[in-house]
């Protein structure tokens, strides 16, 4: 069955909720809400649950902490950073498990594991109880790490399915707010507490698992509905807008030198104003379409087949395969390797980012983390949206897109290996972008060429890329050339000051990113066919 066929929902628990409280209780009273309201409820409580699941990426906020207070060298830091995003890898259960539970469970179980694993760093930073043994902090951020791979899961998965023709537009704006979730970390426990790291996993630990356990009442998989396009894009561009609103916000903020307590409280207000606003969506989709519960259409080209392509007994590209078939196509490899080059690379950066801006004389690198995380946004909701406009304008493959990044953040990383002045303001949002760009275009291309049936799988086989290239870039190039460069101090750590630090680490990644960049364009000849075939029927 091709990758775009109506596939069987699942029974969630909690199917008998739809919209918050107060429209639950009062409107829908008369007659039973639209699928399409229920859809577009459940986008904006993935939003919000996204808004939360990028705090992979702030470990620079406390790592200097960390280091301190356990007295850790430079690769025995890098290997904590390795051990959190290893917690990647156990993703393969969320992958196995979202086909048999229900996103409510993925969301519960996700939101429990980081409650434990950053609380327990909690602990820790804000010395309530003795430093654990090493081993045991790389378990807790192993943990905390793992926690966001369900949901994650239990978000994709379930918007791609509720969103099959619009999944470029869906999954940057999905991607983008993971991108944007480190700054609104970085940013609210600036404003609010004072940059203070022990505040900061405080946030880490509870904000996620009070979001996901509202996000469990209202996201669920809602069949197939035969929805207006013209709708649908008014909608679109409403999320696309506030999140662009959300995106000014935080840069605004961040280039406020020392802001007051006032305007730190005026800017959290507006913050979490905007982050409730999407809500008017579904509400407004509701009493659009009241009286009608939403009317059961064909999903994206079901009822085509590419059985054209397919060799006998196997899935041809753009069908539903299984982890297993996938694994046996060229595809599948090519997609892995310069995934890794692009990921891996950028990883790196942010896991090194602390270490990086003393390197170059900066002692606080909030802004650069807050930079990438906000200049991340913008590469992922661009290209998502940006991508599905030339798949039906032209049926332009998405692979070009991630080909288009490596090379630009191969030139990211020649600016940091030069050492300009400015070189670090520069790298952080070139490399912020096409990270961005990288996350949000394998996406819906996995789905698209390896079908959605088994597409929960398939996305976290592929994203083992992150602990995988954490280890390679981070945890060993980082972290073994920095130590030769480096001098021991009086504690028994390390530290090294000065633009060569980091300067062969910068050049080995921008020749990964040169392989990435070819193994891109030789997807992008593989697929062209499919994305052909998608512009024609989409039309």
């Amino acid at each position: 069955m091709p990758y775009f066929a109506q596939l069987p929902t699942k029974q969630t628990a909690f199917s008998t909720f739809s919209l918050p409280f107060l429209i639950s209780m009062n409107i829908f009273r008369r007659s039973p809400p639209s699928s399409s309201a229920l859809k577009w409820l459940g986008l904006v409580s993935a939003i919000w649950v996204q808004s939360i699941s990028g705090n992979n990426y702030t470990f620079s906020n406390y790592s200097a902490a960390l280091k301190s207070l356990l007295n850790l060298s430079q690769l025995q830091l890098n290997n904590l950073s390795v051990a959190k995003d290893l917690g990647k890898a156990f993703g393969l259960l969320a992958g196995l498990s979202s086909d048999r539970l229900s996103t409510s469970l993925l969301l519960f179980i996700g939101s429990i594991e980081g409650l434990i694993g950053y609380g327990a760093q909690w602990l820790v930073v804000s010395r309530k109880i003795k430093p654990l043994p090493y081993w045991q902090m790389c378990i807790f951020l192993c943990m905390g790490g793992n926690s966001t791979t369900w949901m994650n899961t239990g978000v994709l998965v379930t918007c791609l399915r509720n969103f099959r023709r619009d999944r470029g537009t869906v999954s940057g704006i999905l991607k983008g707010y993971i991108a944007l979730s480190t700054a609104i970390f970085t940013d609210l426990c600036s404003a609010l507490f004072s940059d203070n790291p022990s505040s900061f996993l405080a946030l880490l630990s509870l904000v996620p698992f009070i979001v996901c356990l509202t996000a469990i009442l209202f996201l669920r998989e809602i069949p197939c509905s035969a929805d207006d396009e013209t709708e649908n894009f008014k909608y679109f561009w409403v999320l696309n807008a506030v999140s662009v609103a959300v995106a000014v916000t935080l840069l605004v903020f961040d280039s406020i030198p020392n802001p007051n307590s006032f305007l730190s409280r005026i800017f959290s207000i507006i913050l979490l104003s905007l982050l409730a606003s999407p809500l008017v969506i579904p509400l407004h989709s509701f009493l659009k379409n009241r009286g009608g519960s939403g009317e059961v259409g064909e999903a994206l080209l079901a009822g085509e087949s590419a059985a054209d392509d397919a060799v006998e007994g196997k899935p041809a590209i753009g069908e539903d395969h299984t982890i297993v078939e996938a694994m046996k196509t060229v595809e599948f490899w090519i997609l892995f390797v310069s995934f890794l080059c692009g990921v891996g690379t950028g990883l790196a950066v942010m896991n090194n980012m602390g270490q990086i801006g003393l390197a170059l004389g900066y002692e606080d690198v909030s802004i650069f983390i807050s930079l990438m995380s906000i200049w991340g946004f913008f590469g992922r909701i661009l290209s998502g949206s940006a991508s599905e406009h030339f798949i039906k304008k032209a049926g332009m493959p998405r692979p070009l897109w991630n080909a288009a990044s490596q090379i630009l953040m191969a030139l990211g990383y020649i600016v940091l290996a030069i050492a300009i002045p400015g070189s670090l303001y520069i790298g952080s949002i070139v490399v912020g972008i096409c990270y961005g760009v990288r996350l949000a275009i394998t996406v819906p291309m996995a789905s698209e060429v390896f079908g959605l049936k088994n597409y929960g799988m398939i996305y976290n086989v592929l994203i083992l890329n992150l602990p995988l290239g954490s280890f390679l870039f981070s945890g060993l190039l980082a972290g073994i050339l920095y130590d030769m460069e480096a001098t021991t101090t009086k504690t028994g750590g390390n530290t090294c000051t000065g633009a060569h630090c980091y300067r062969l680490v910068f050049v080995v990644m921008a020749c990964s990113c040169g392989i990435g960049f070819a193994m891109d364009l030789f997807l992008a000849f593989r697929t062209k066919r499919l994305y052909s075939k998608m512009r024609a029927l989409k039309r």
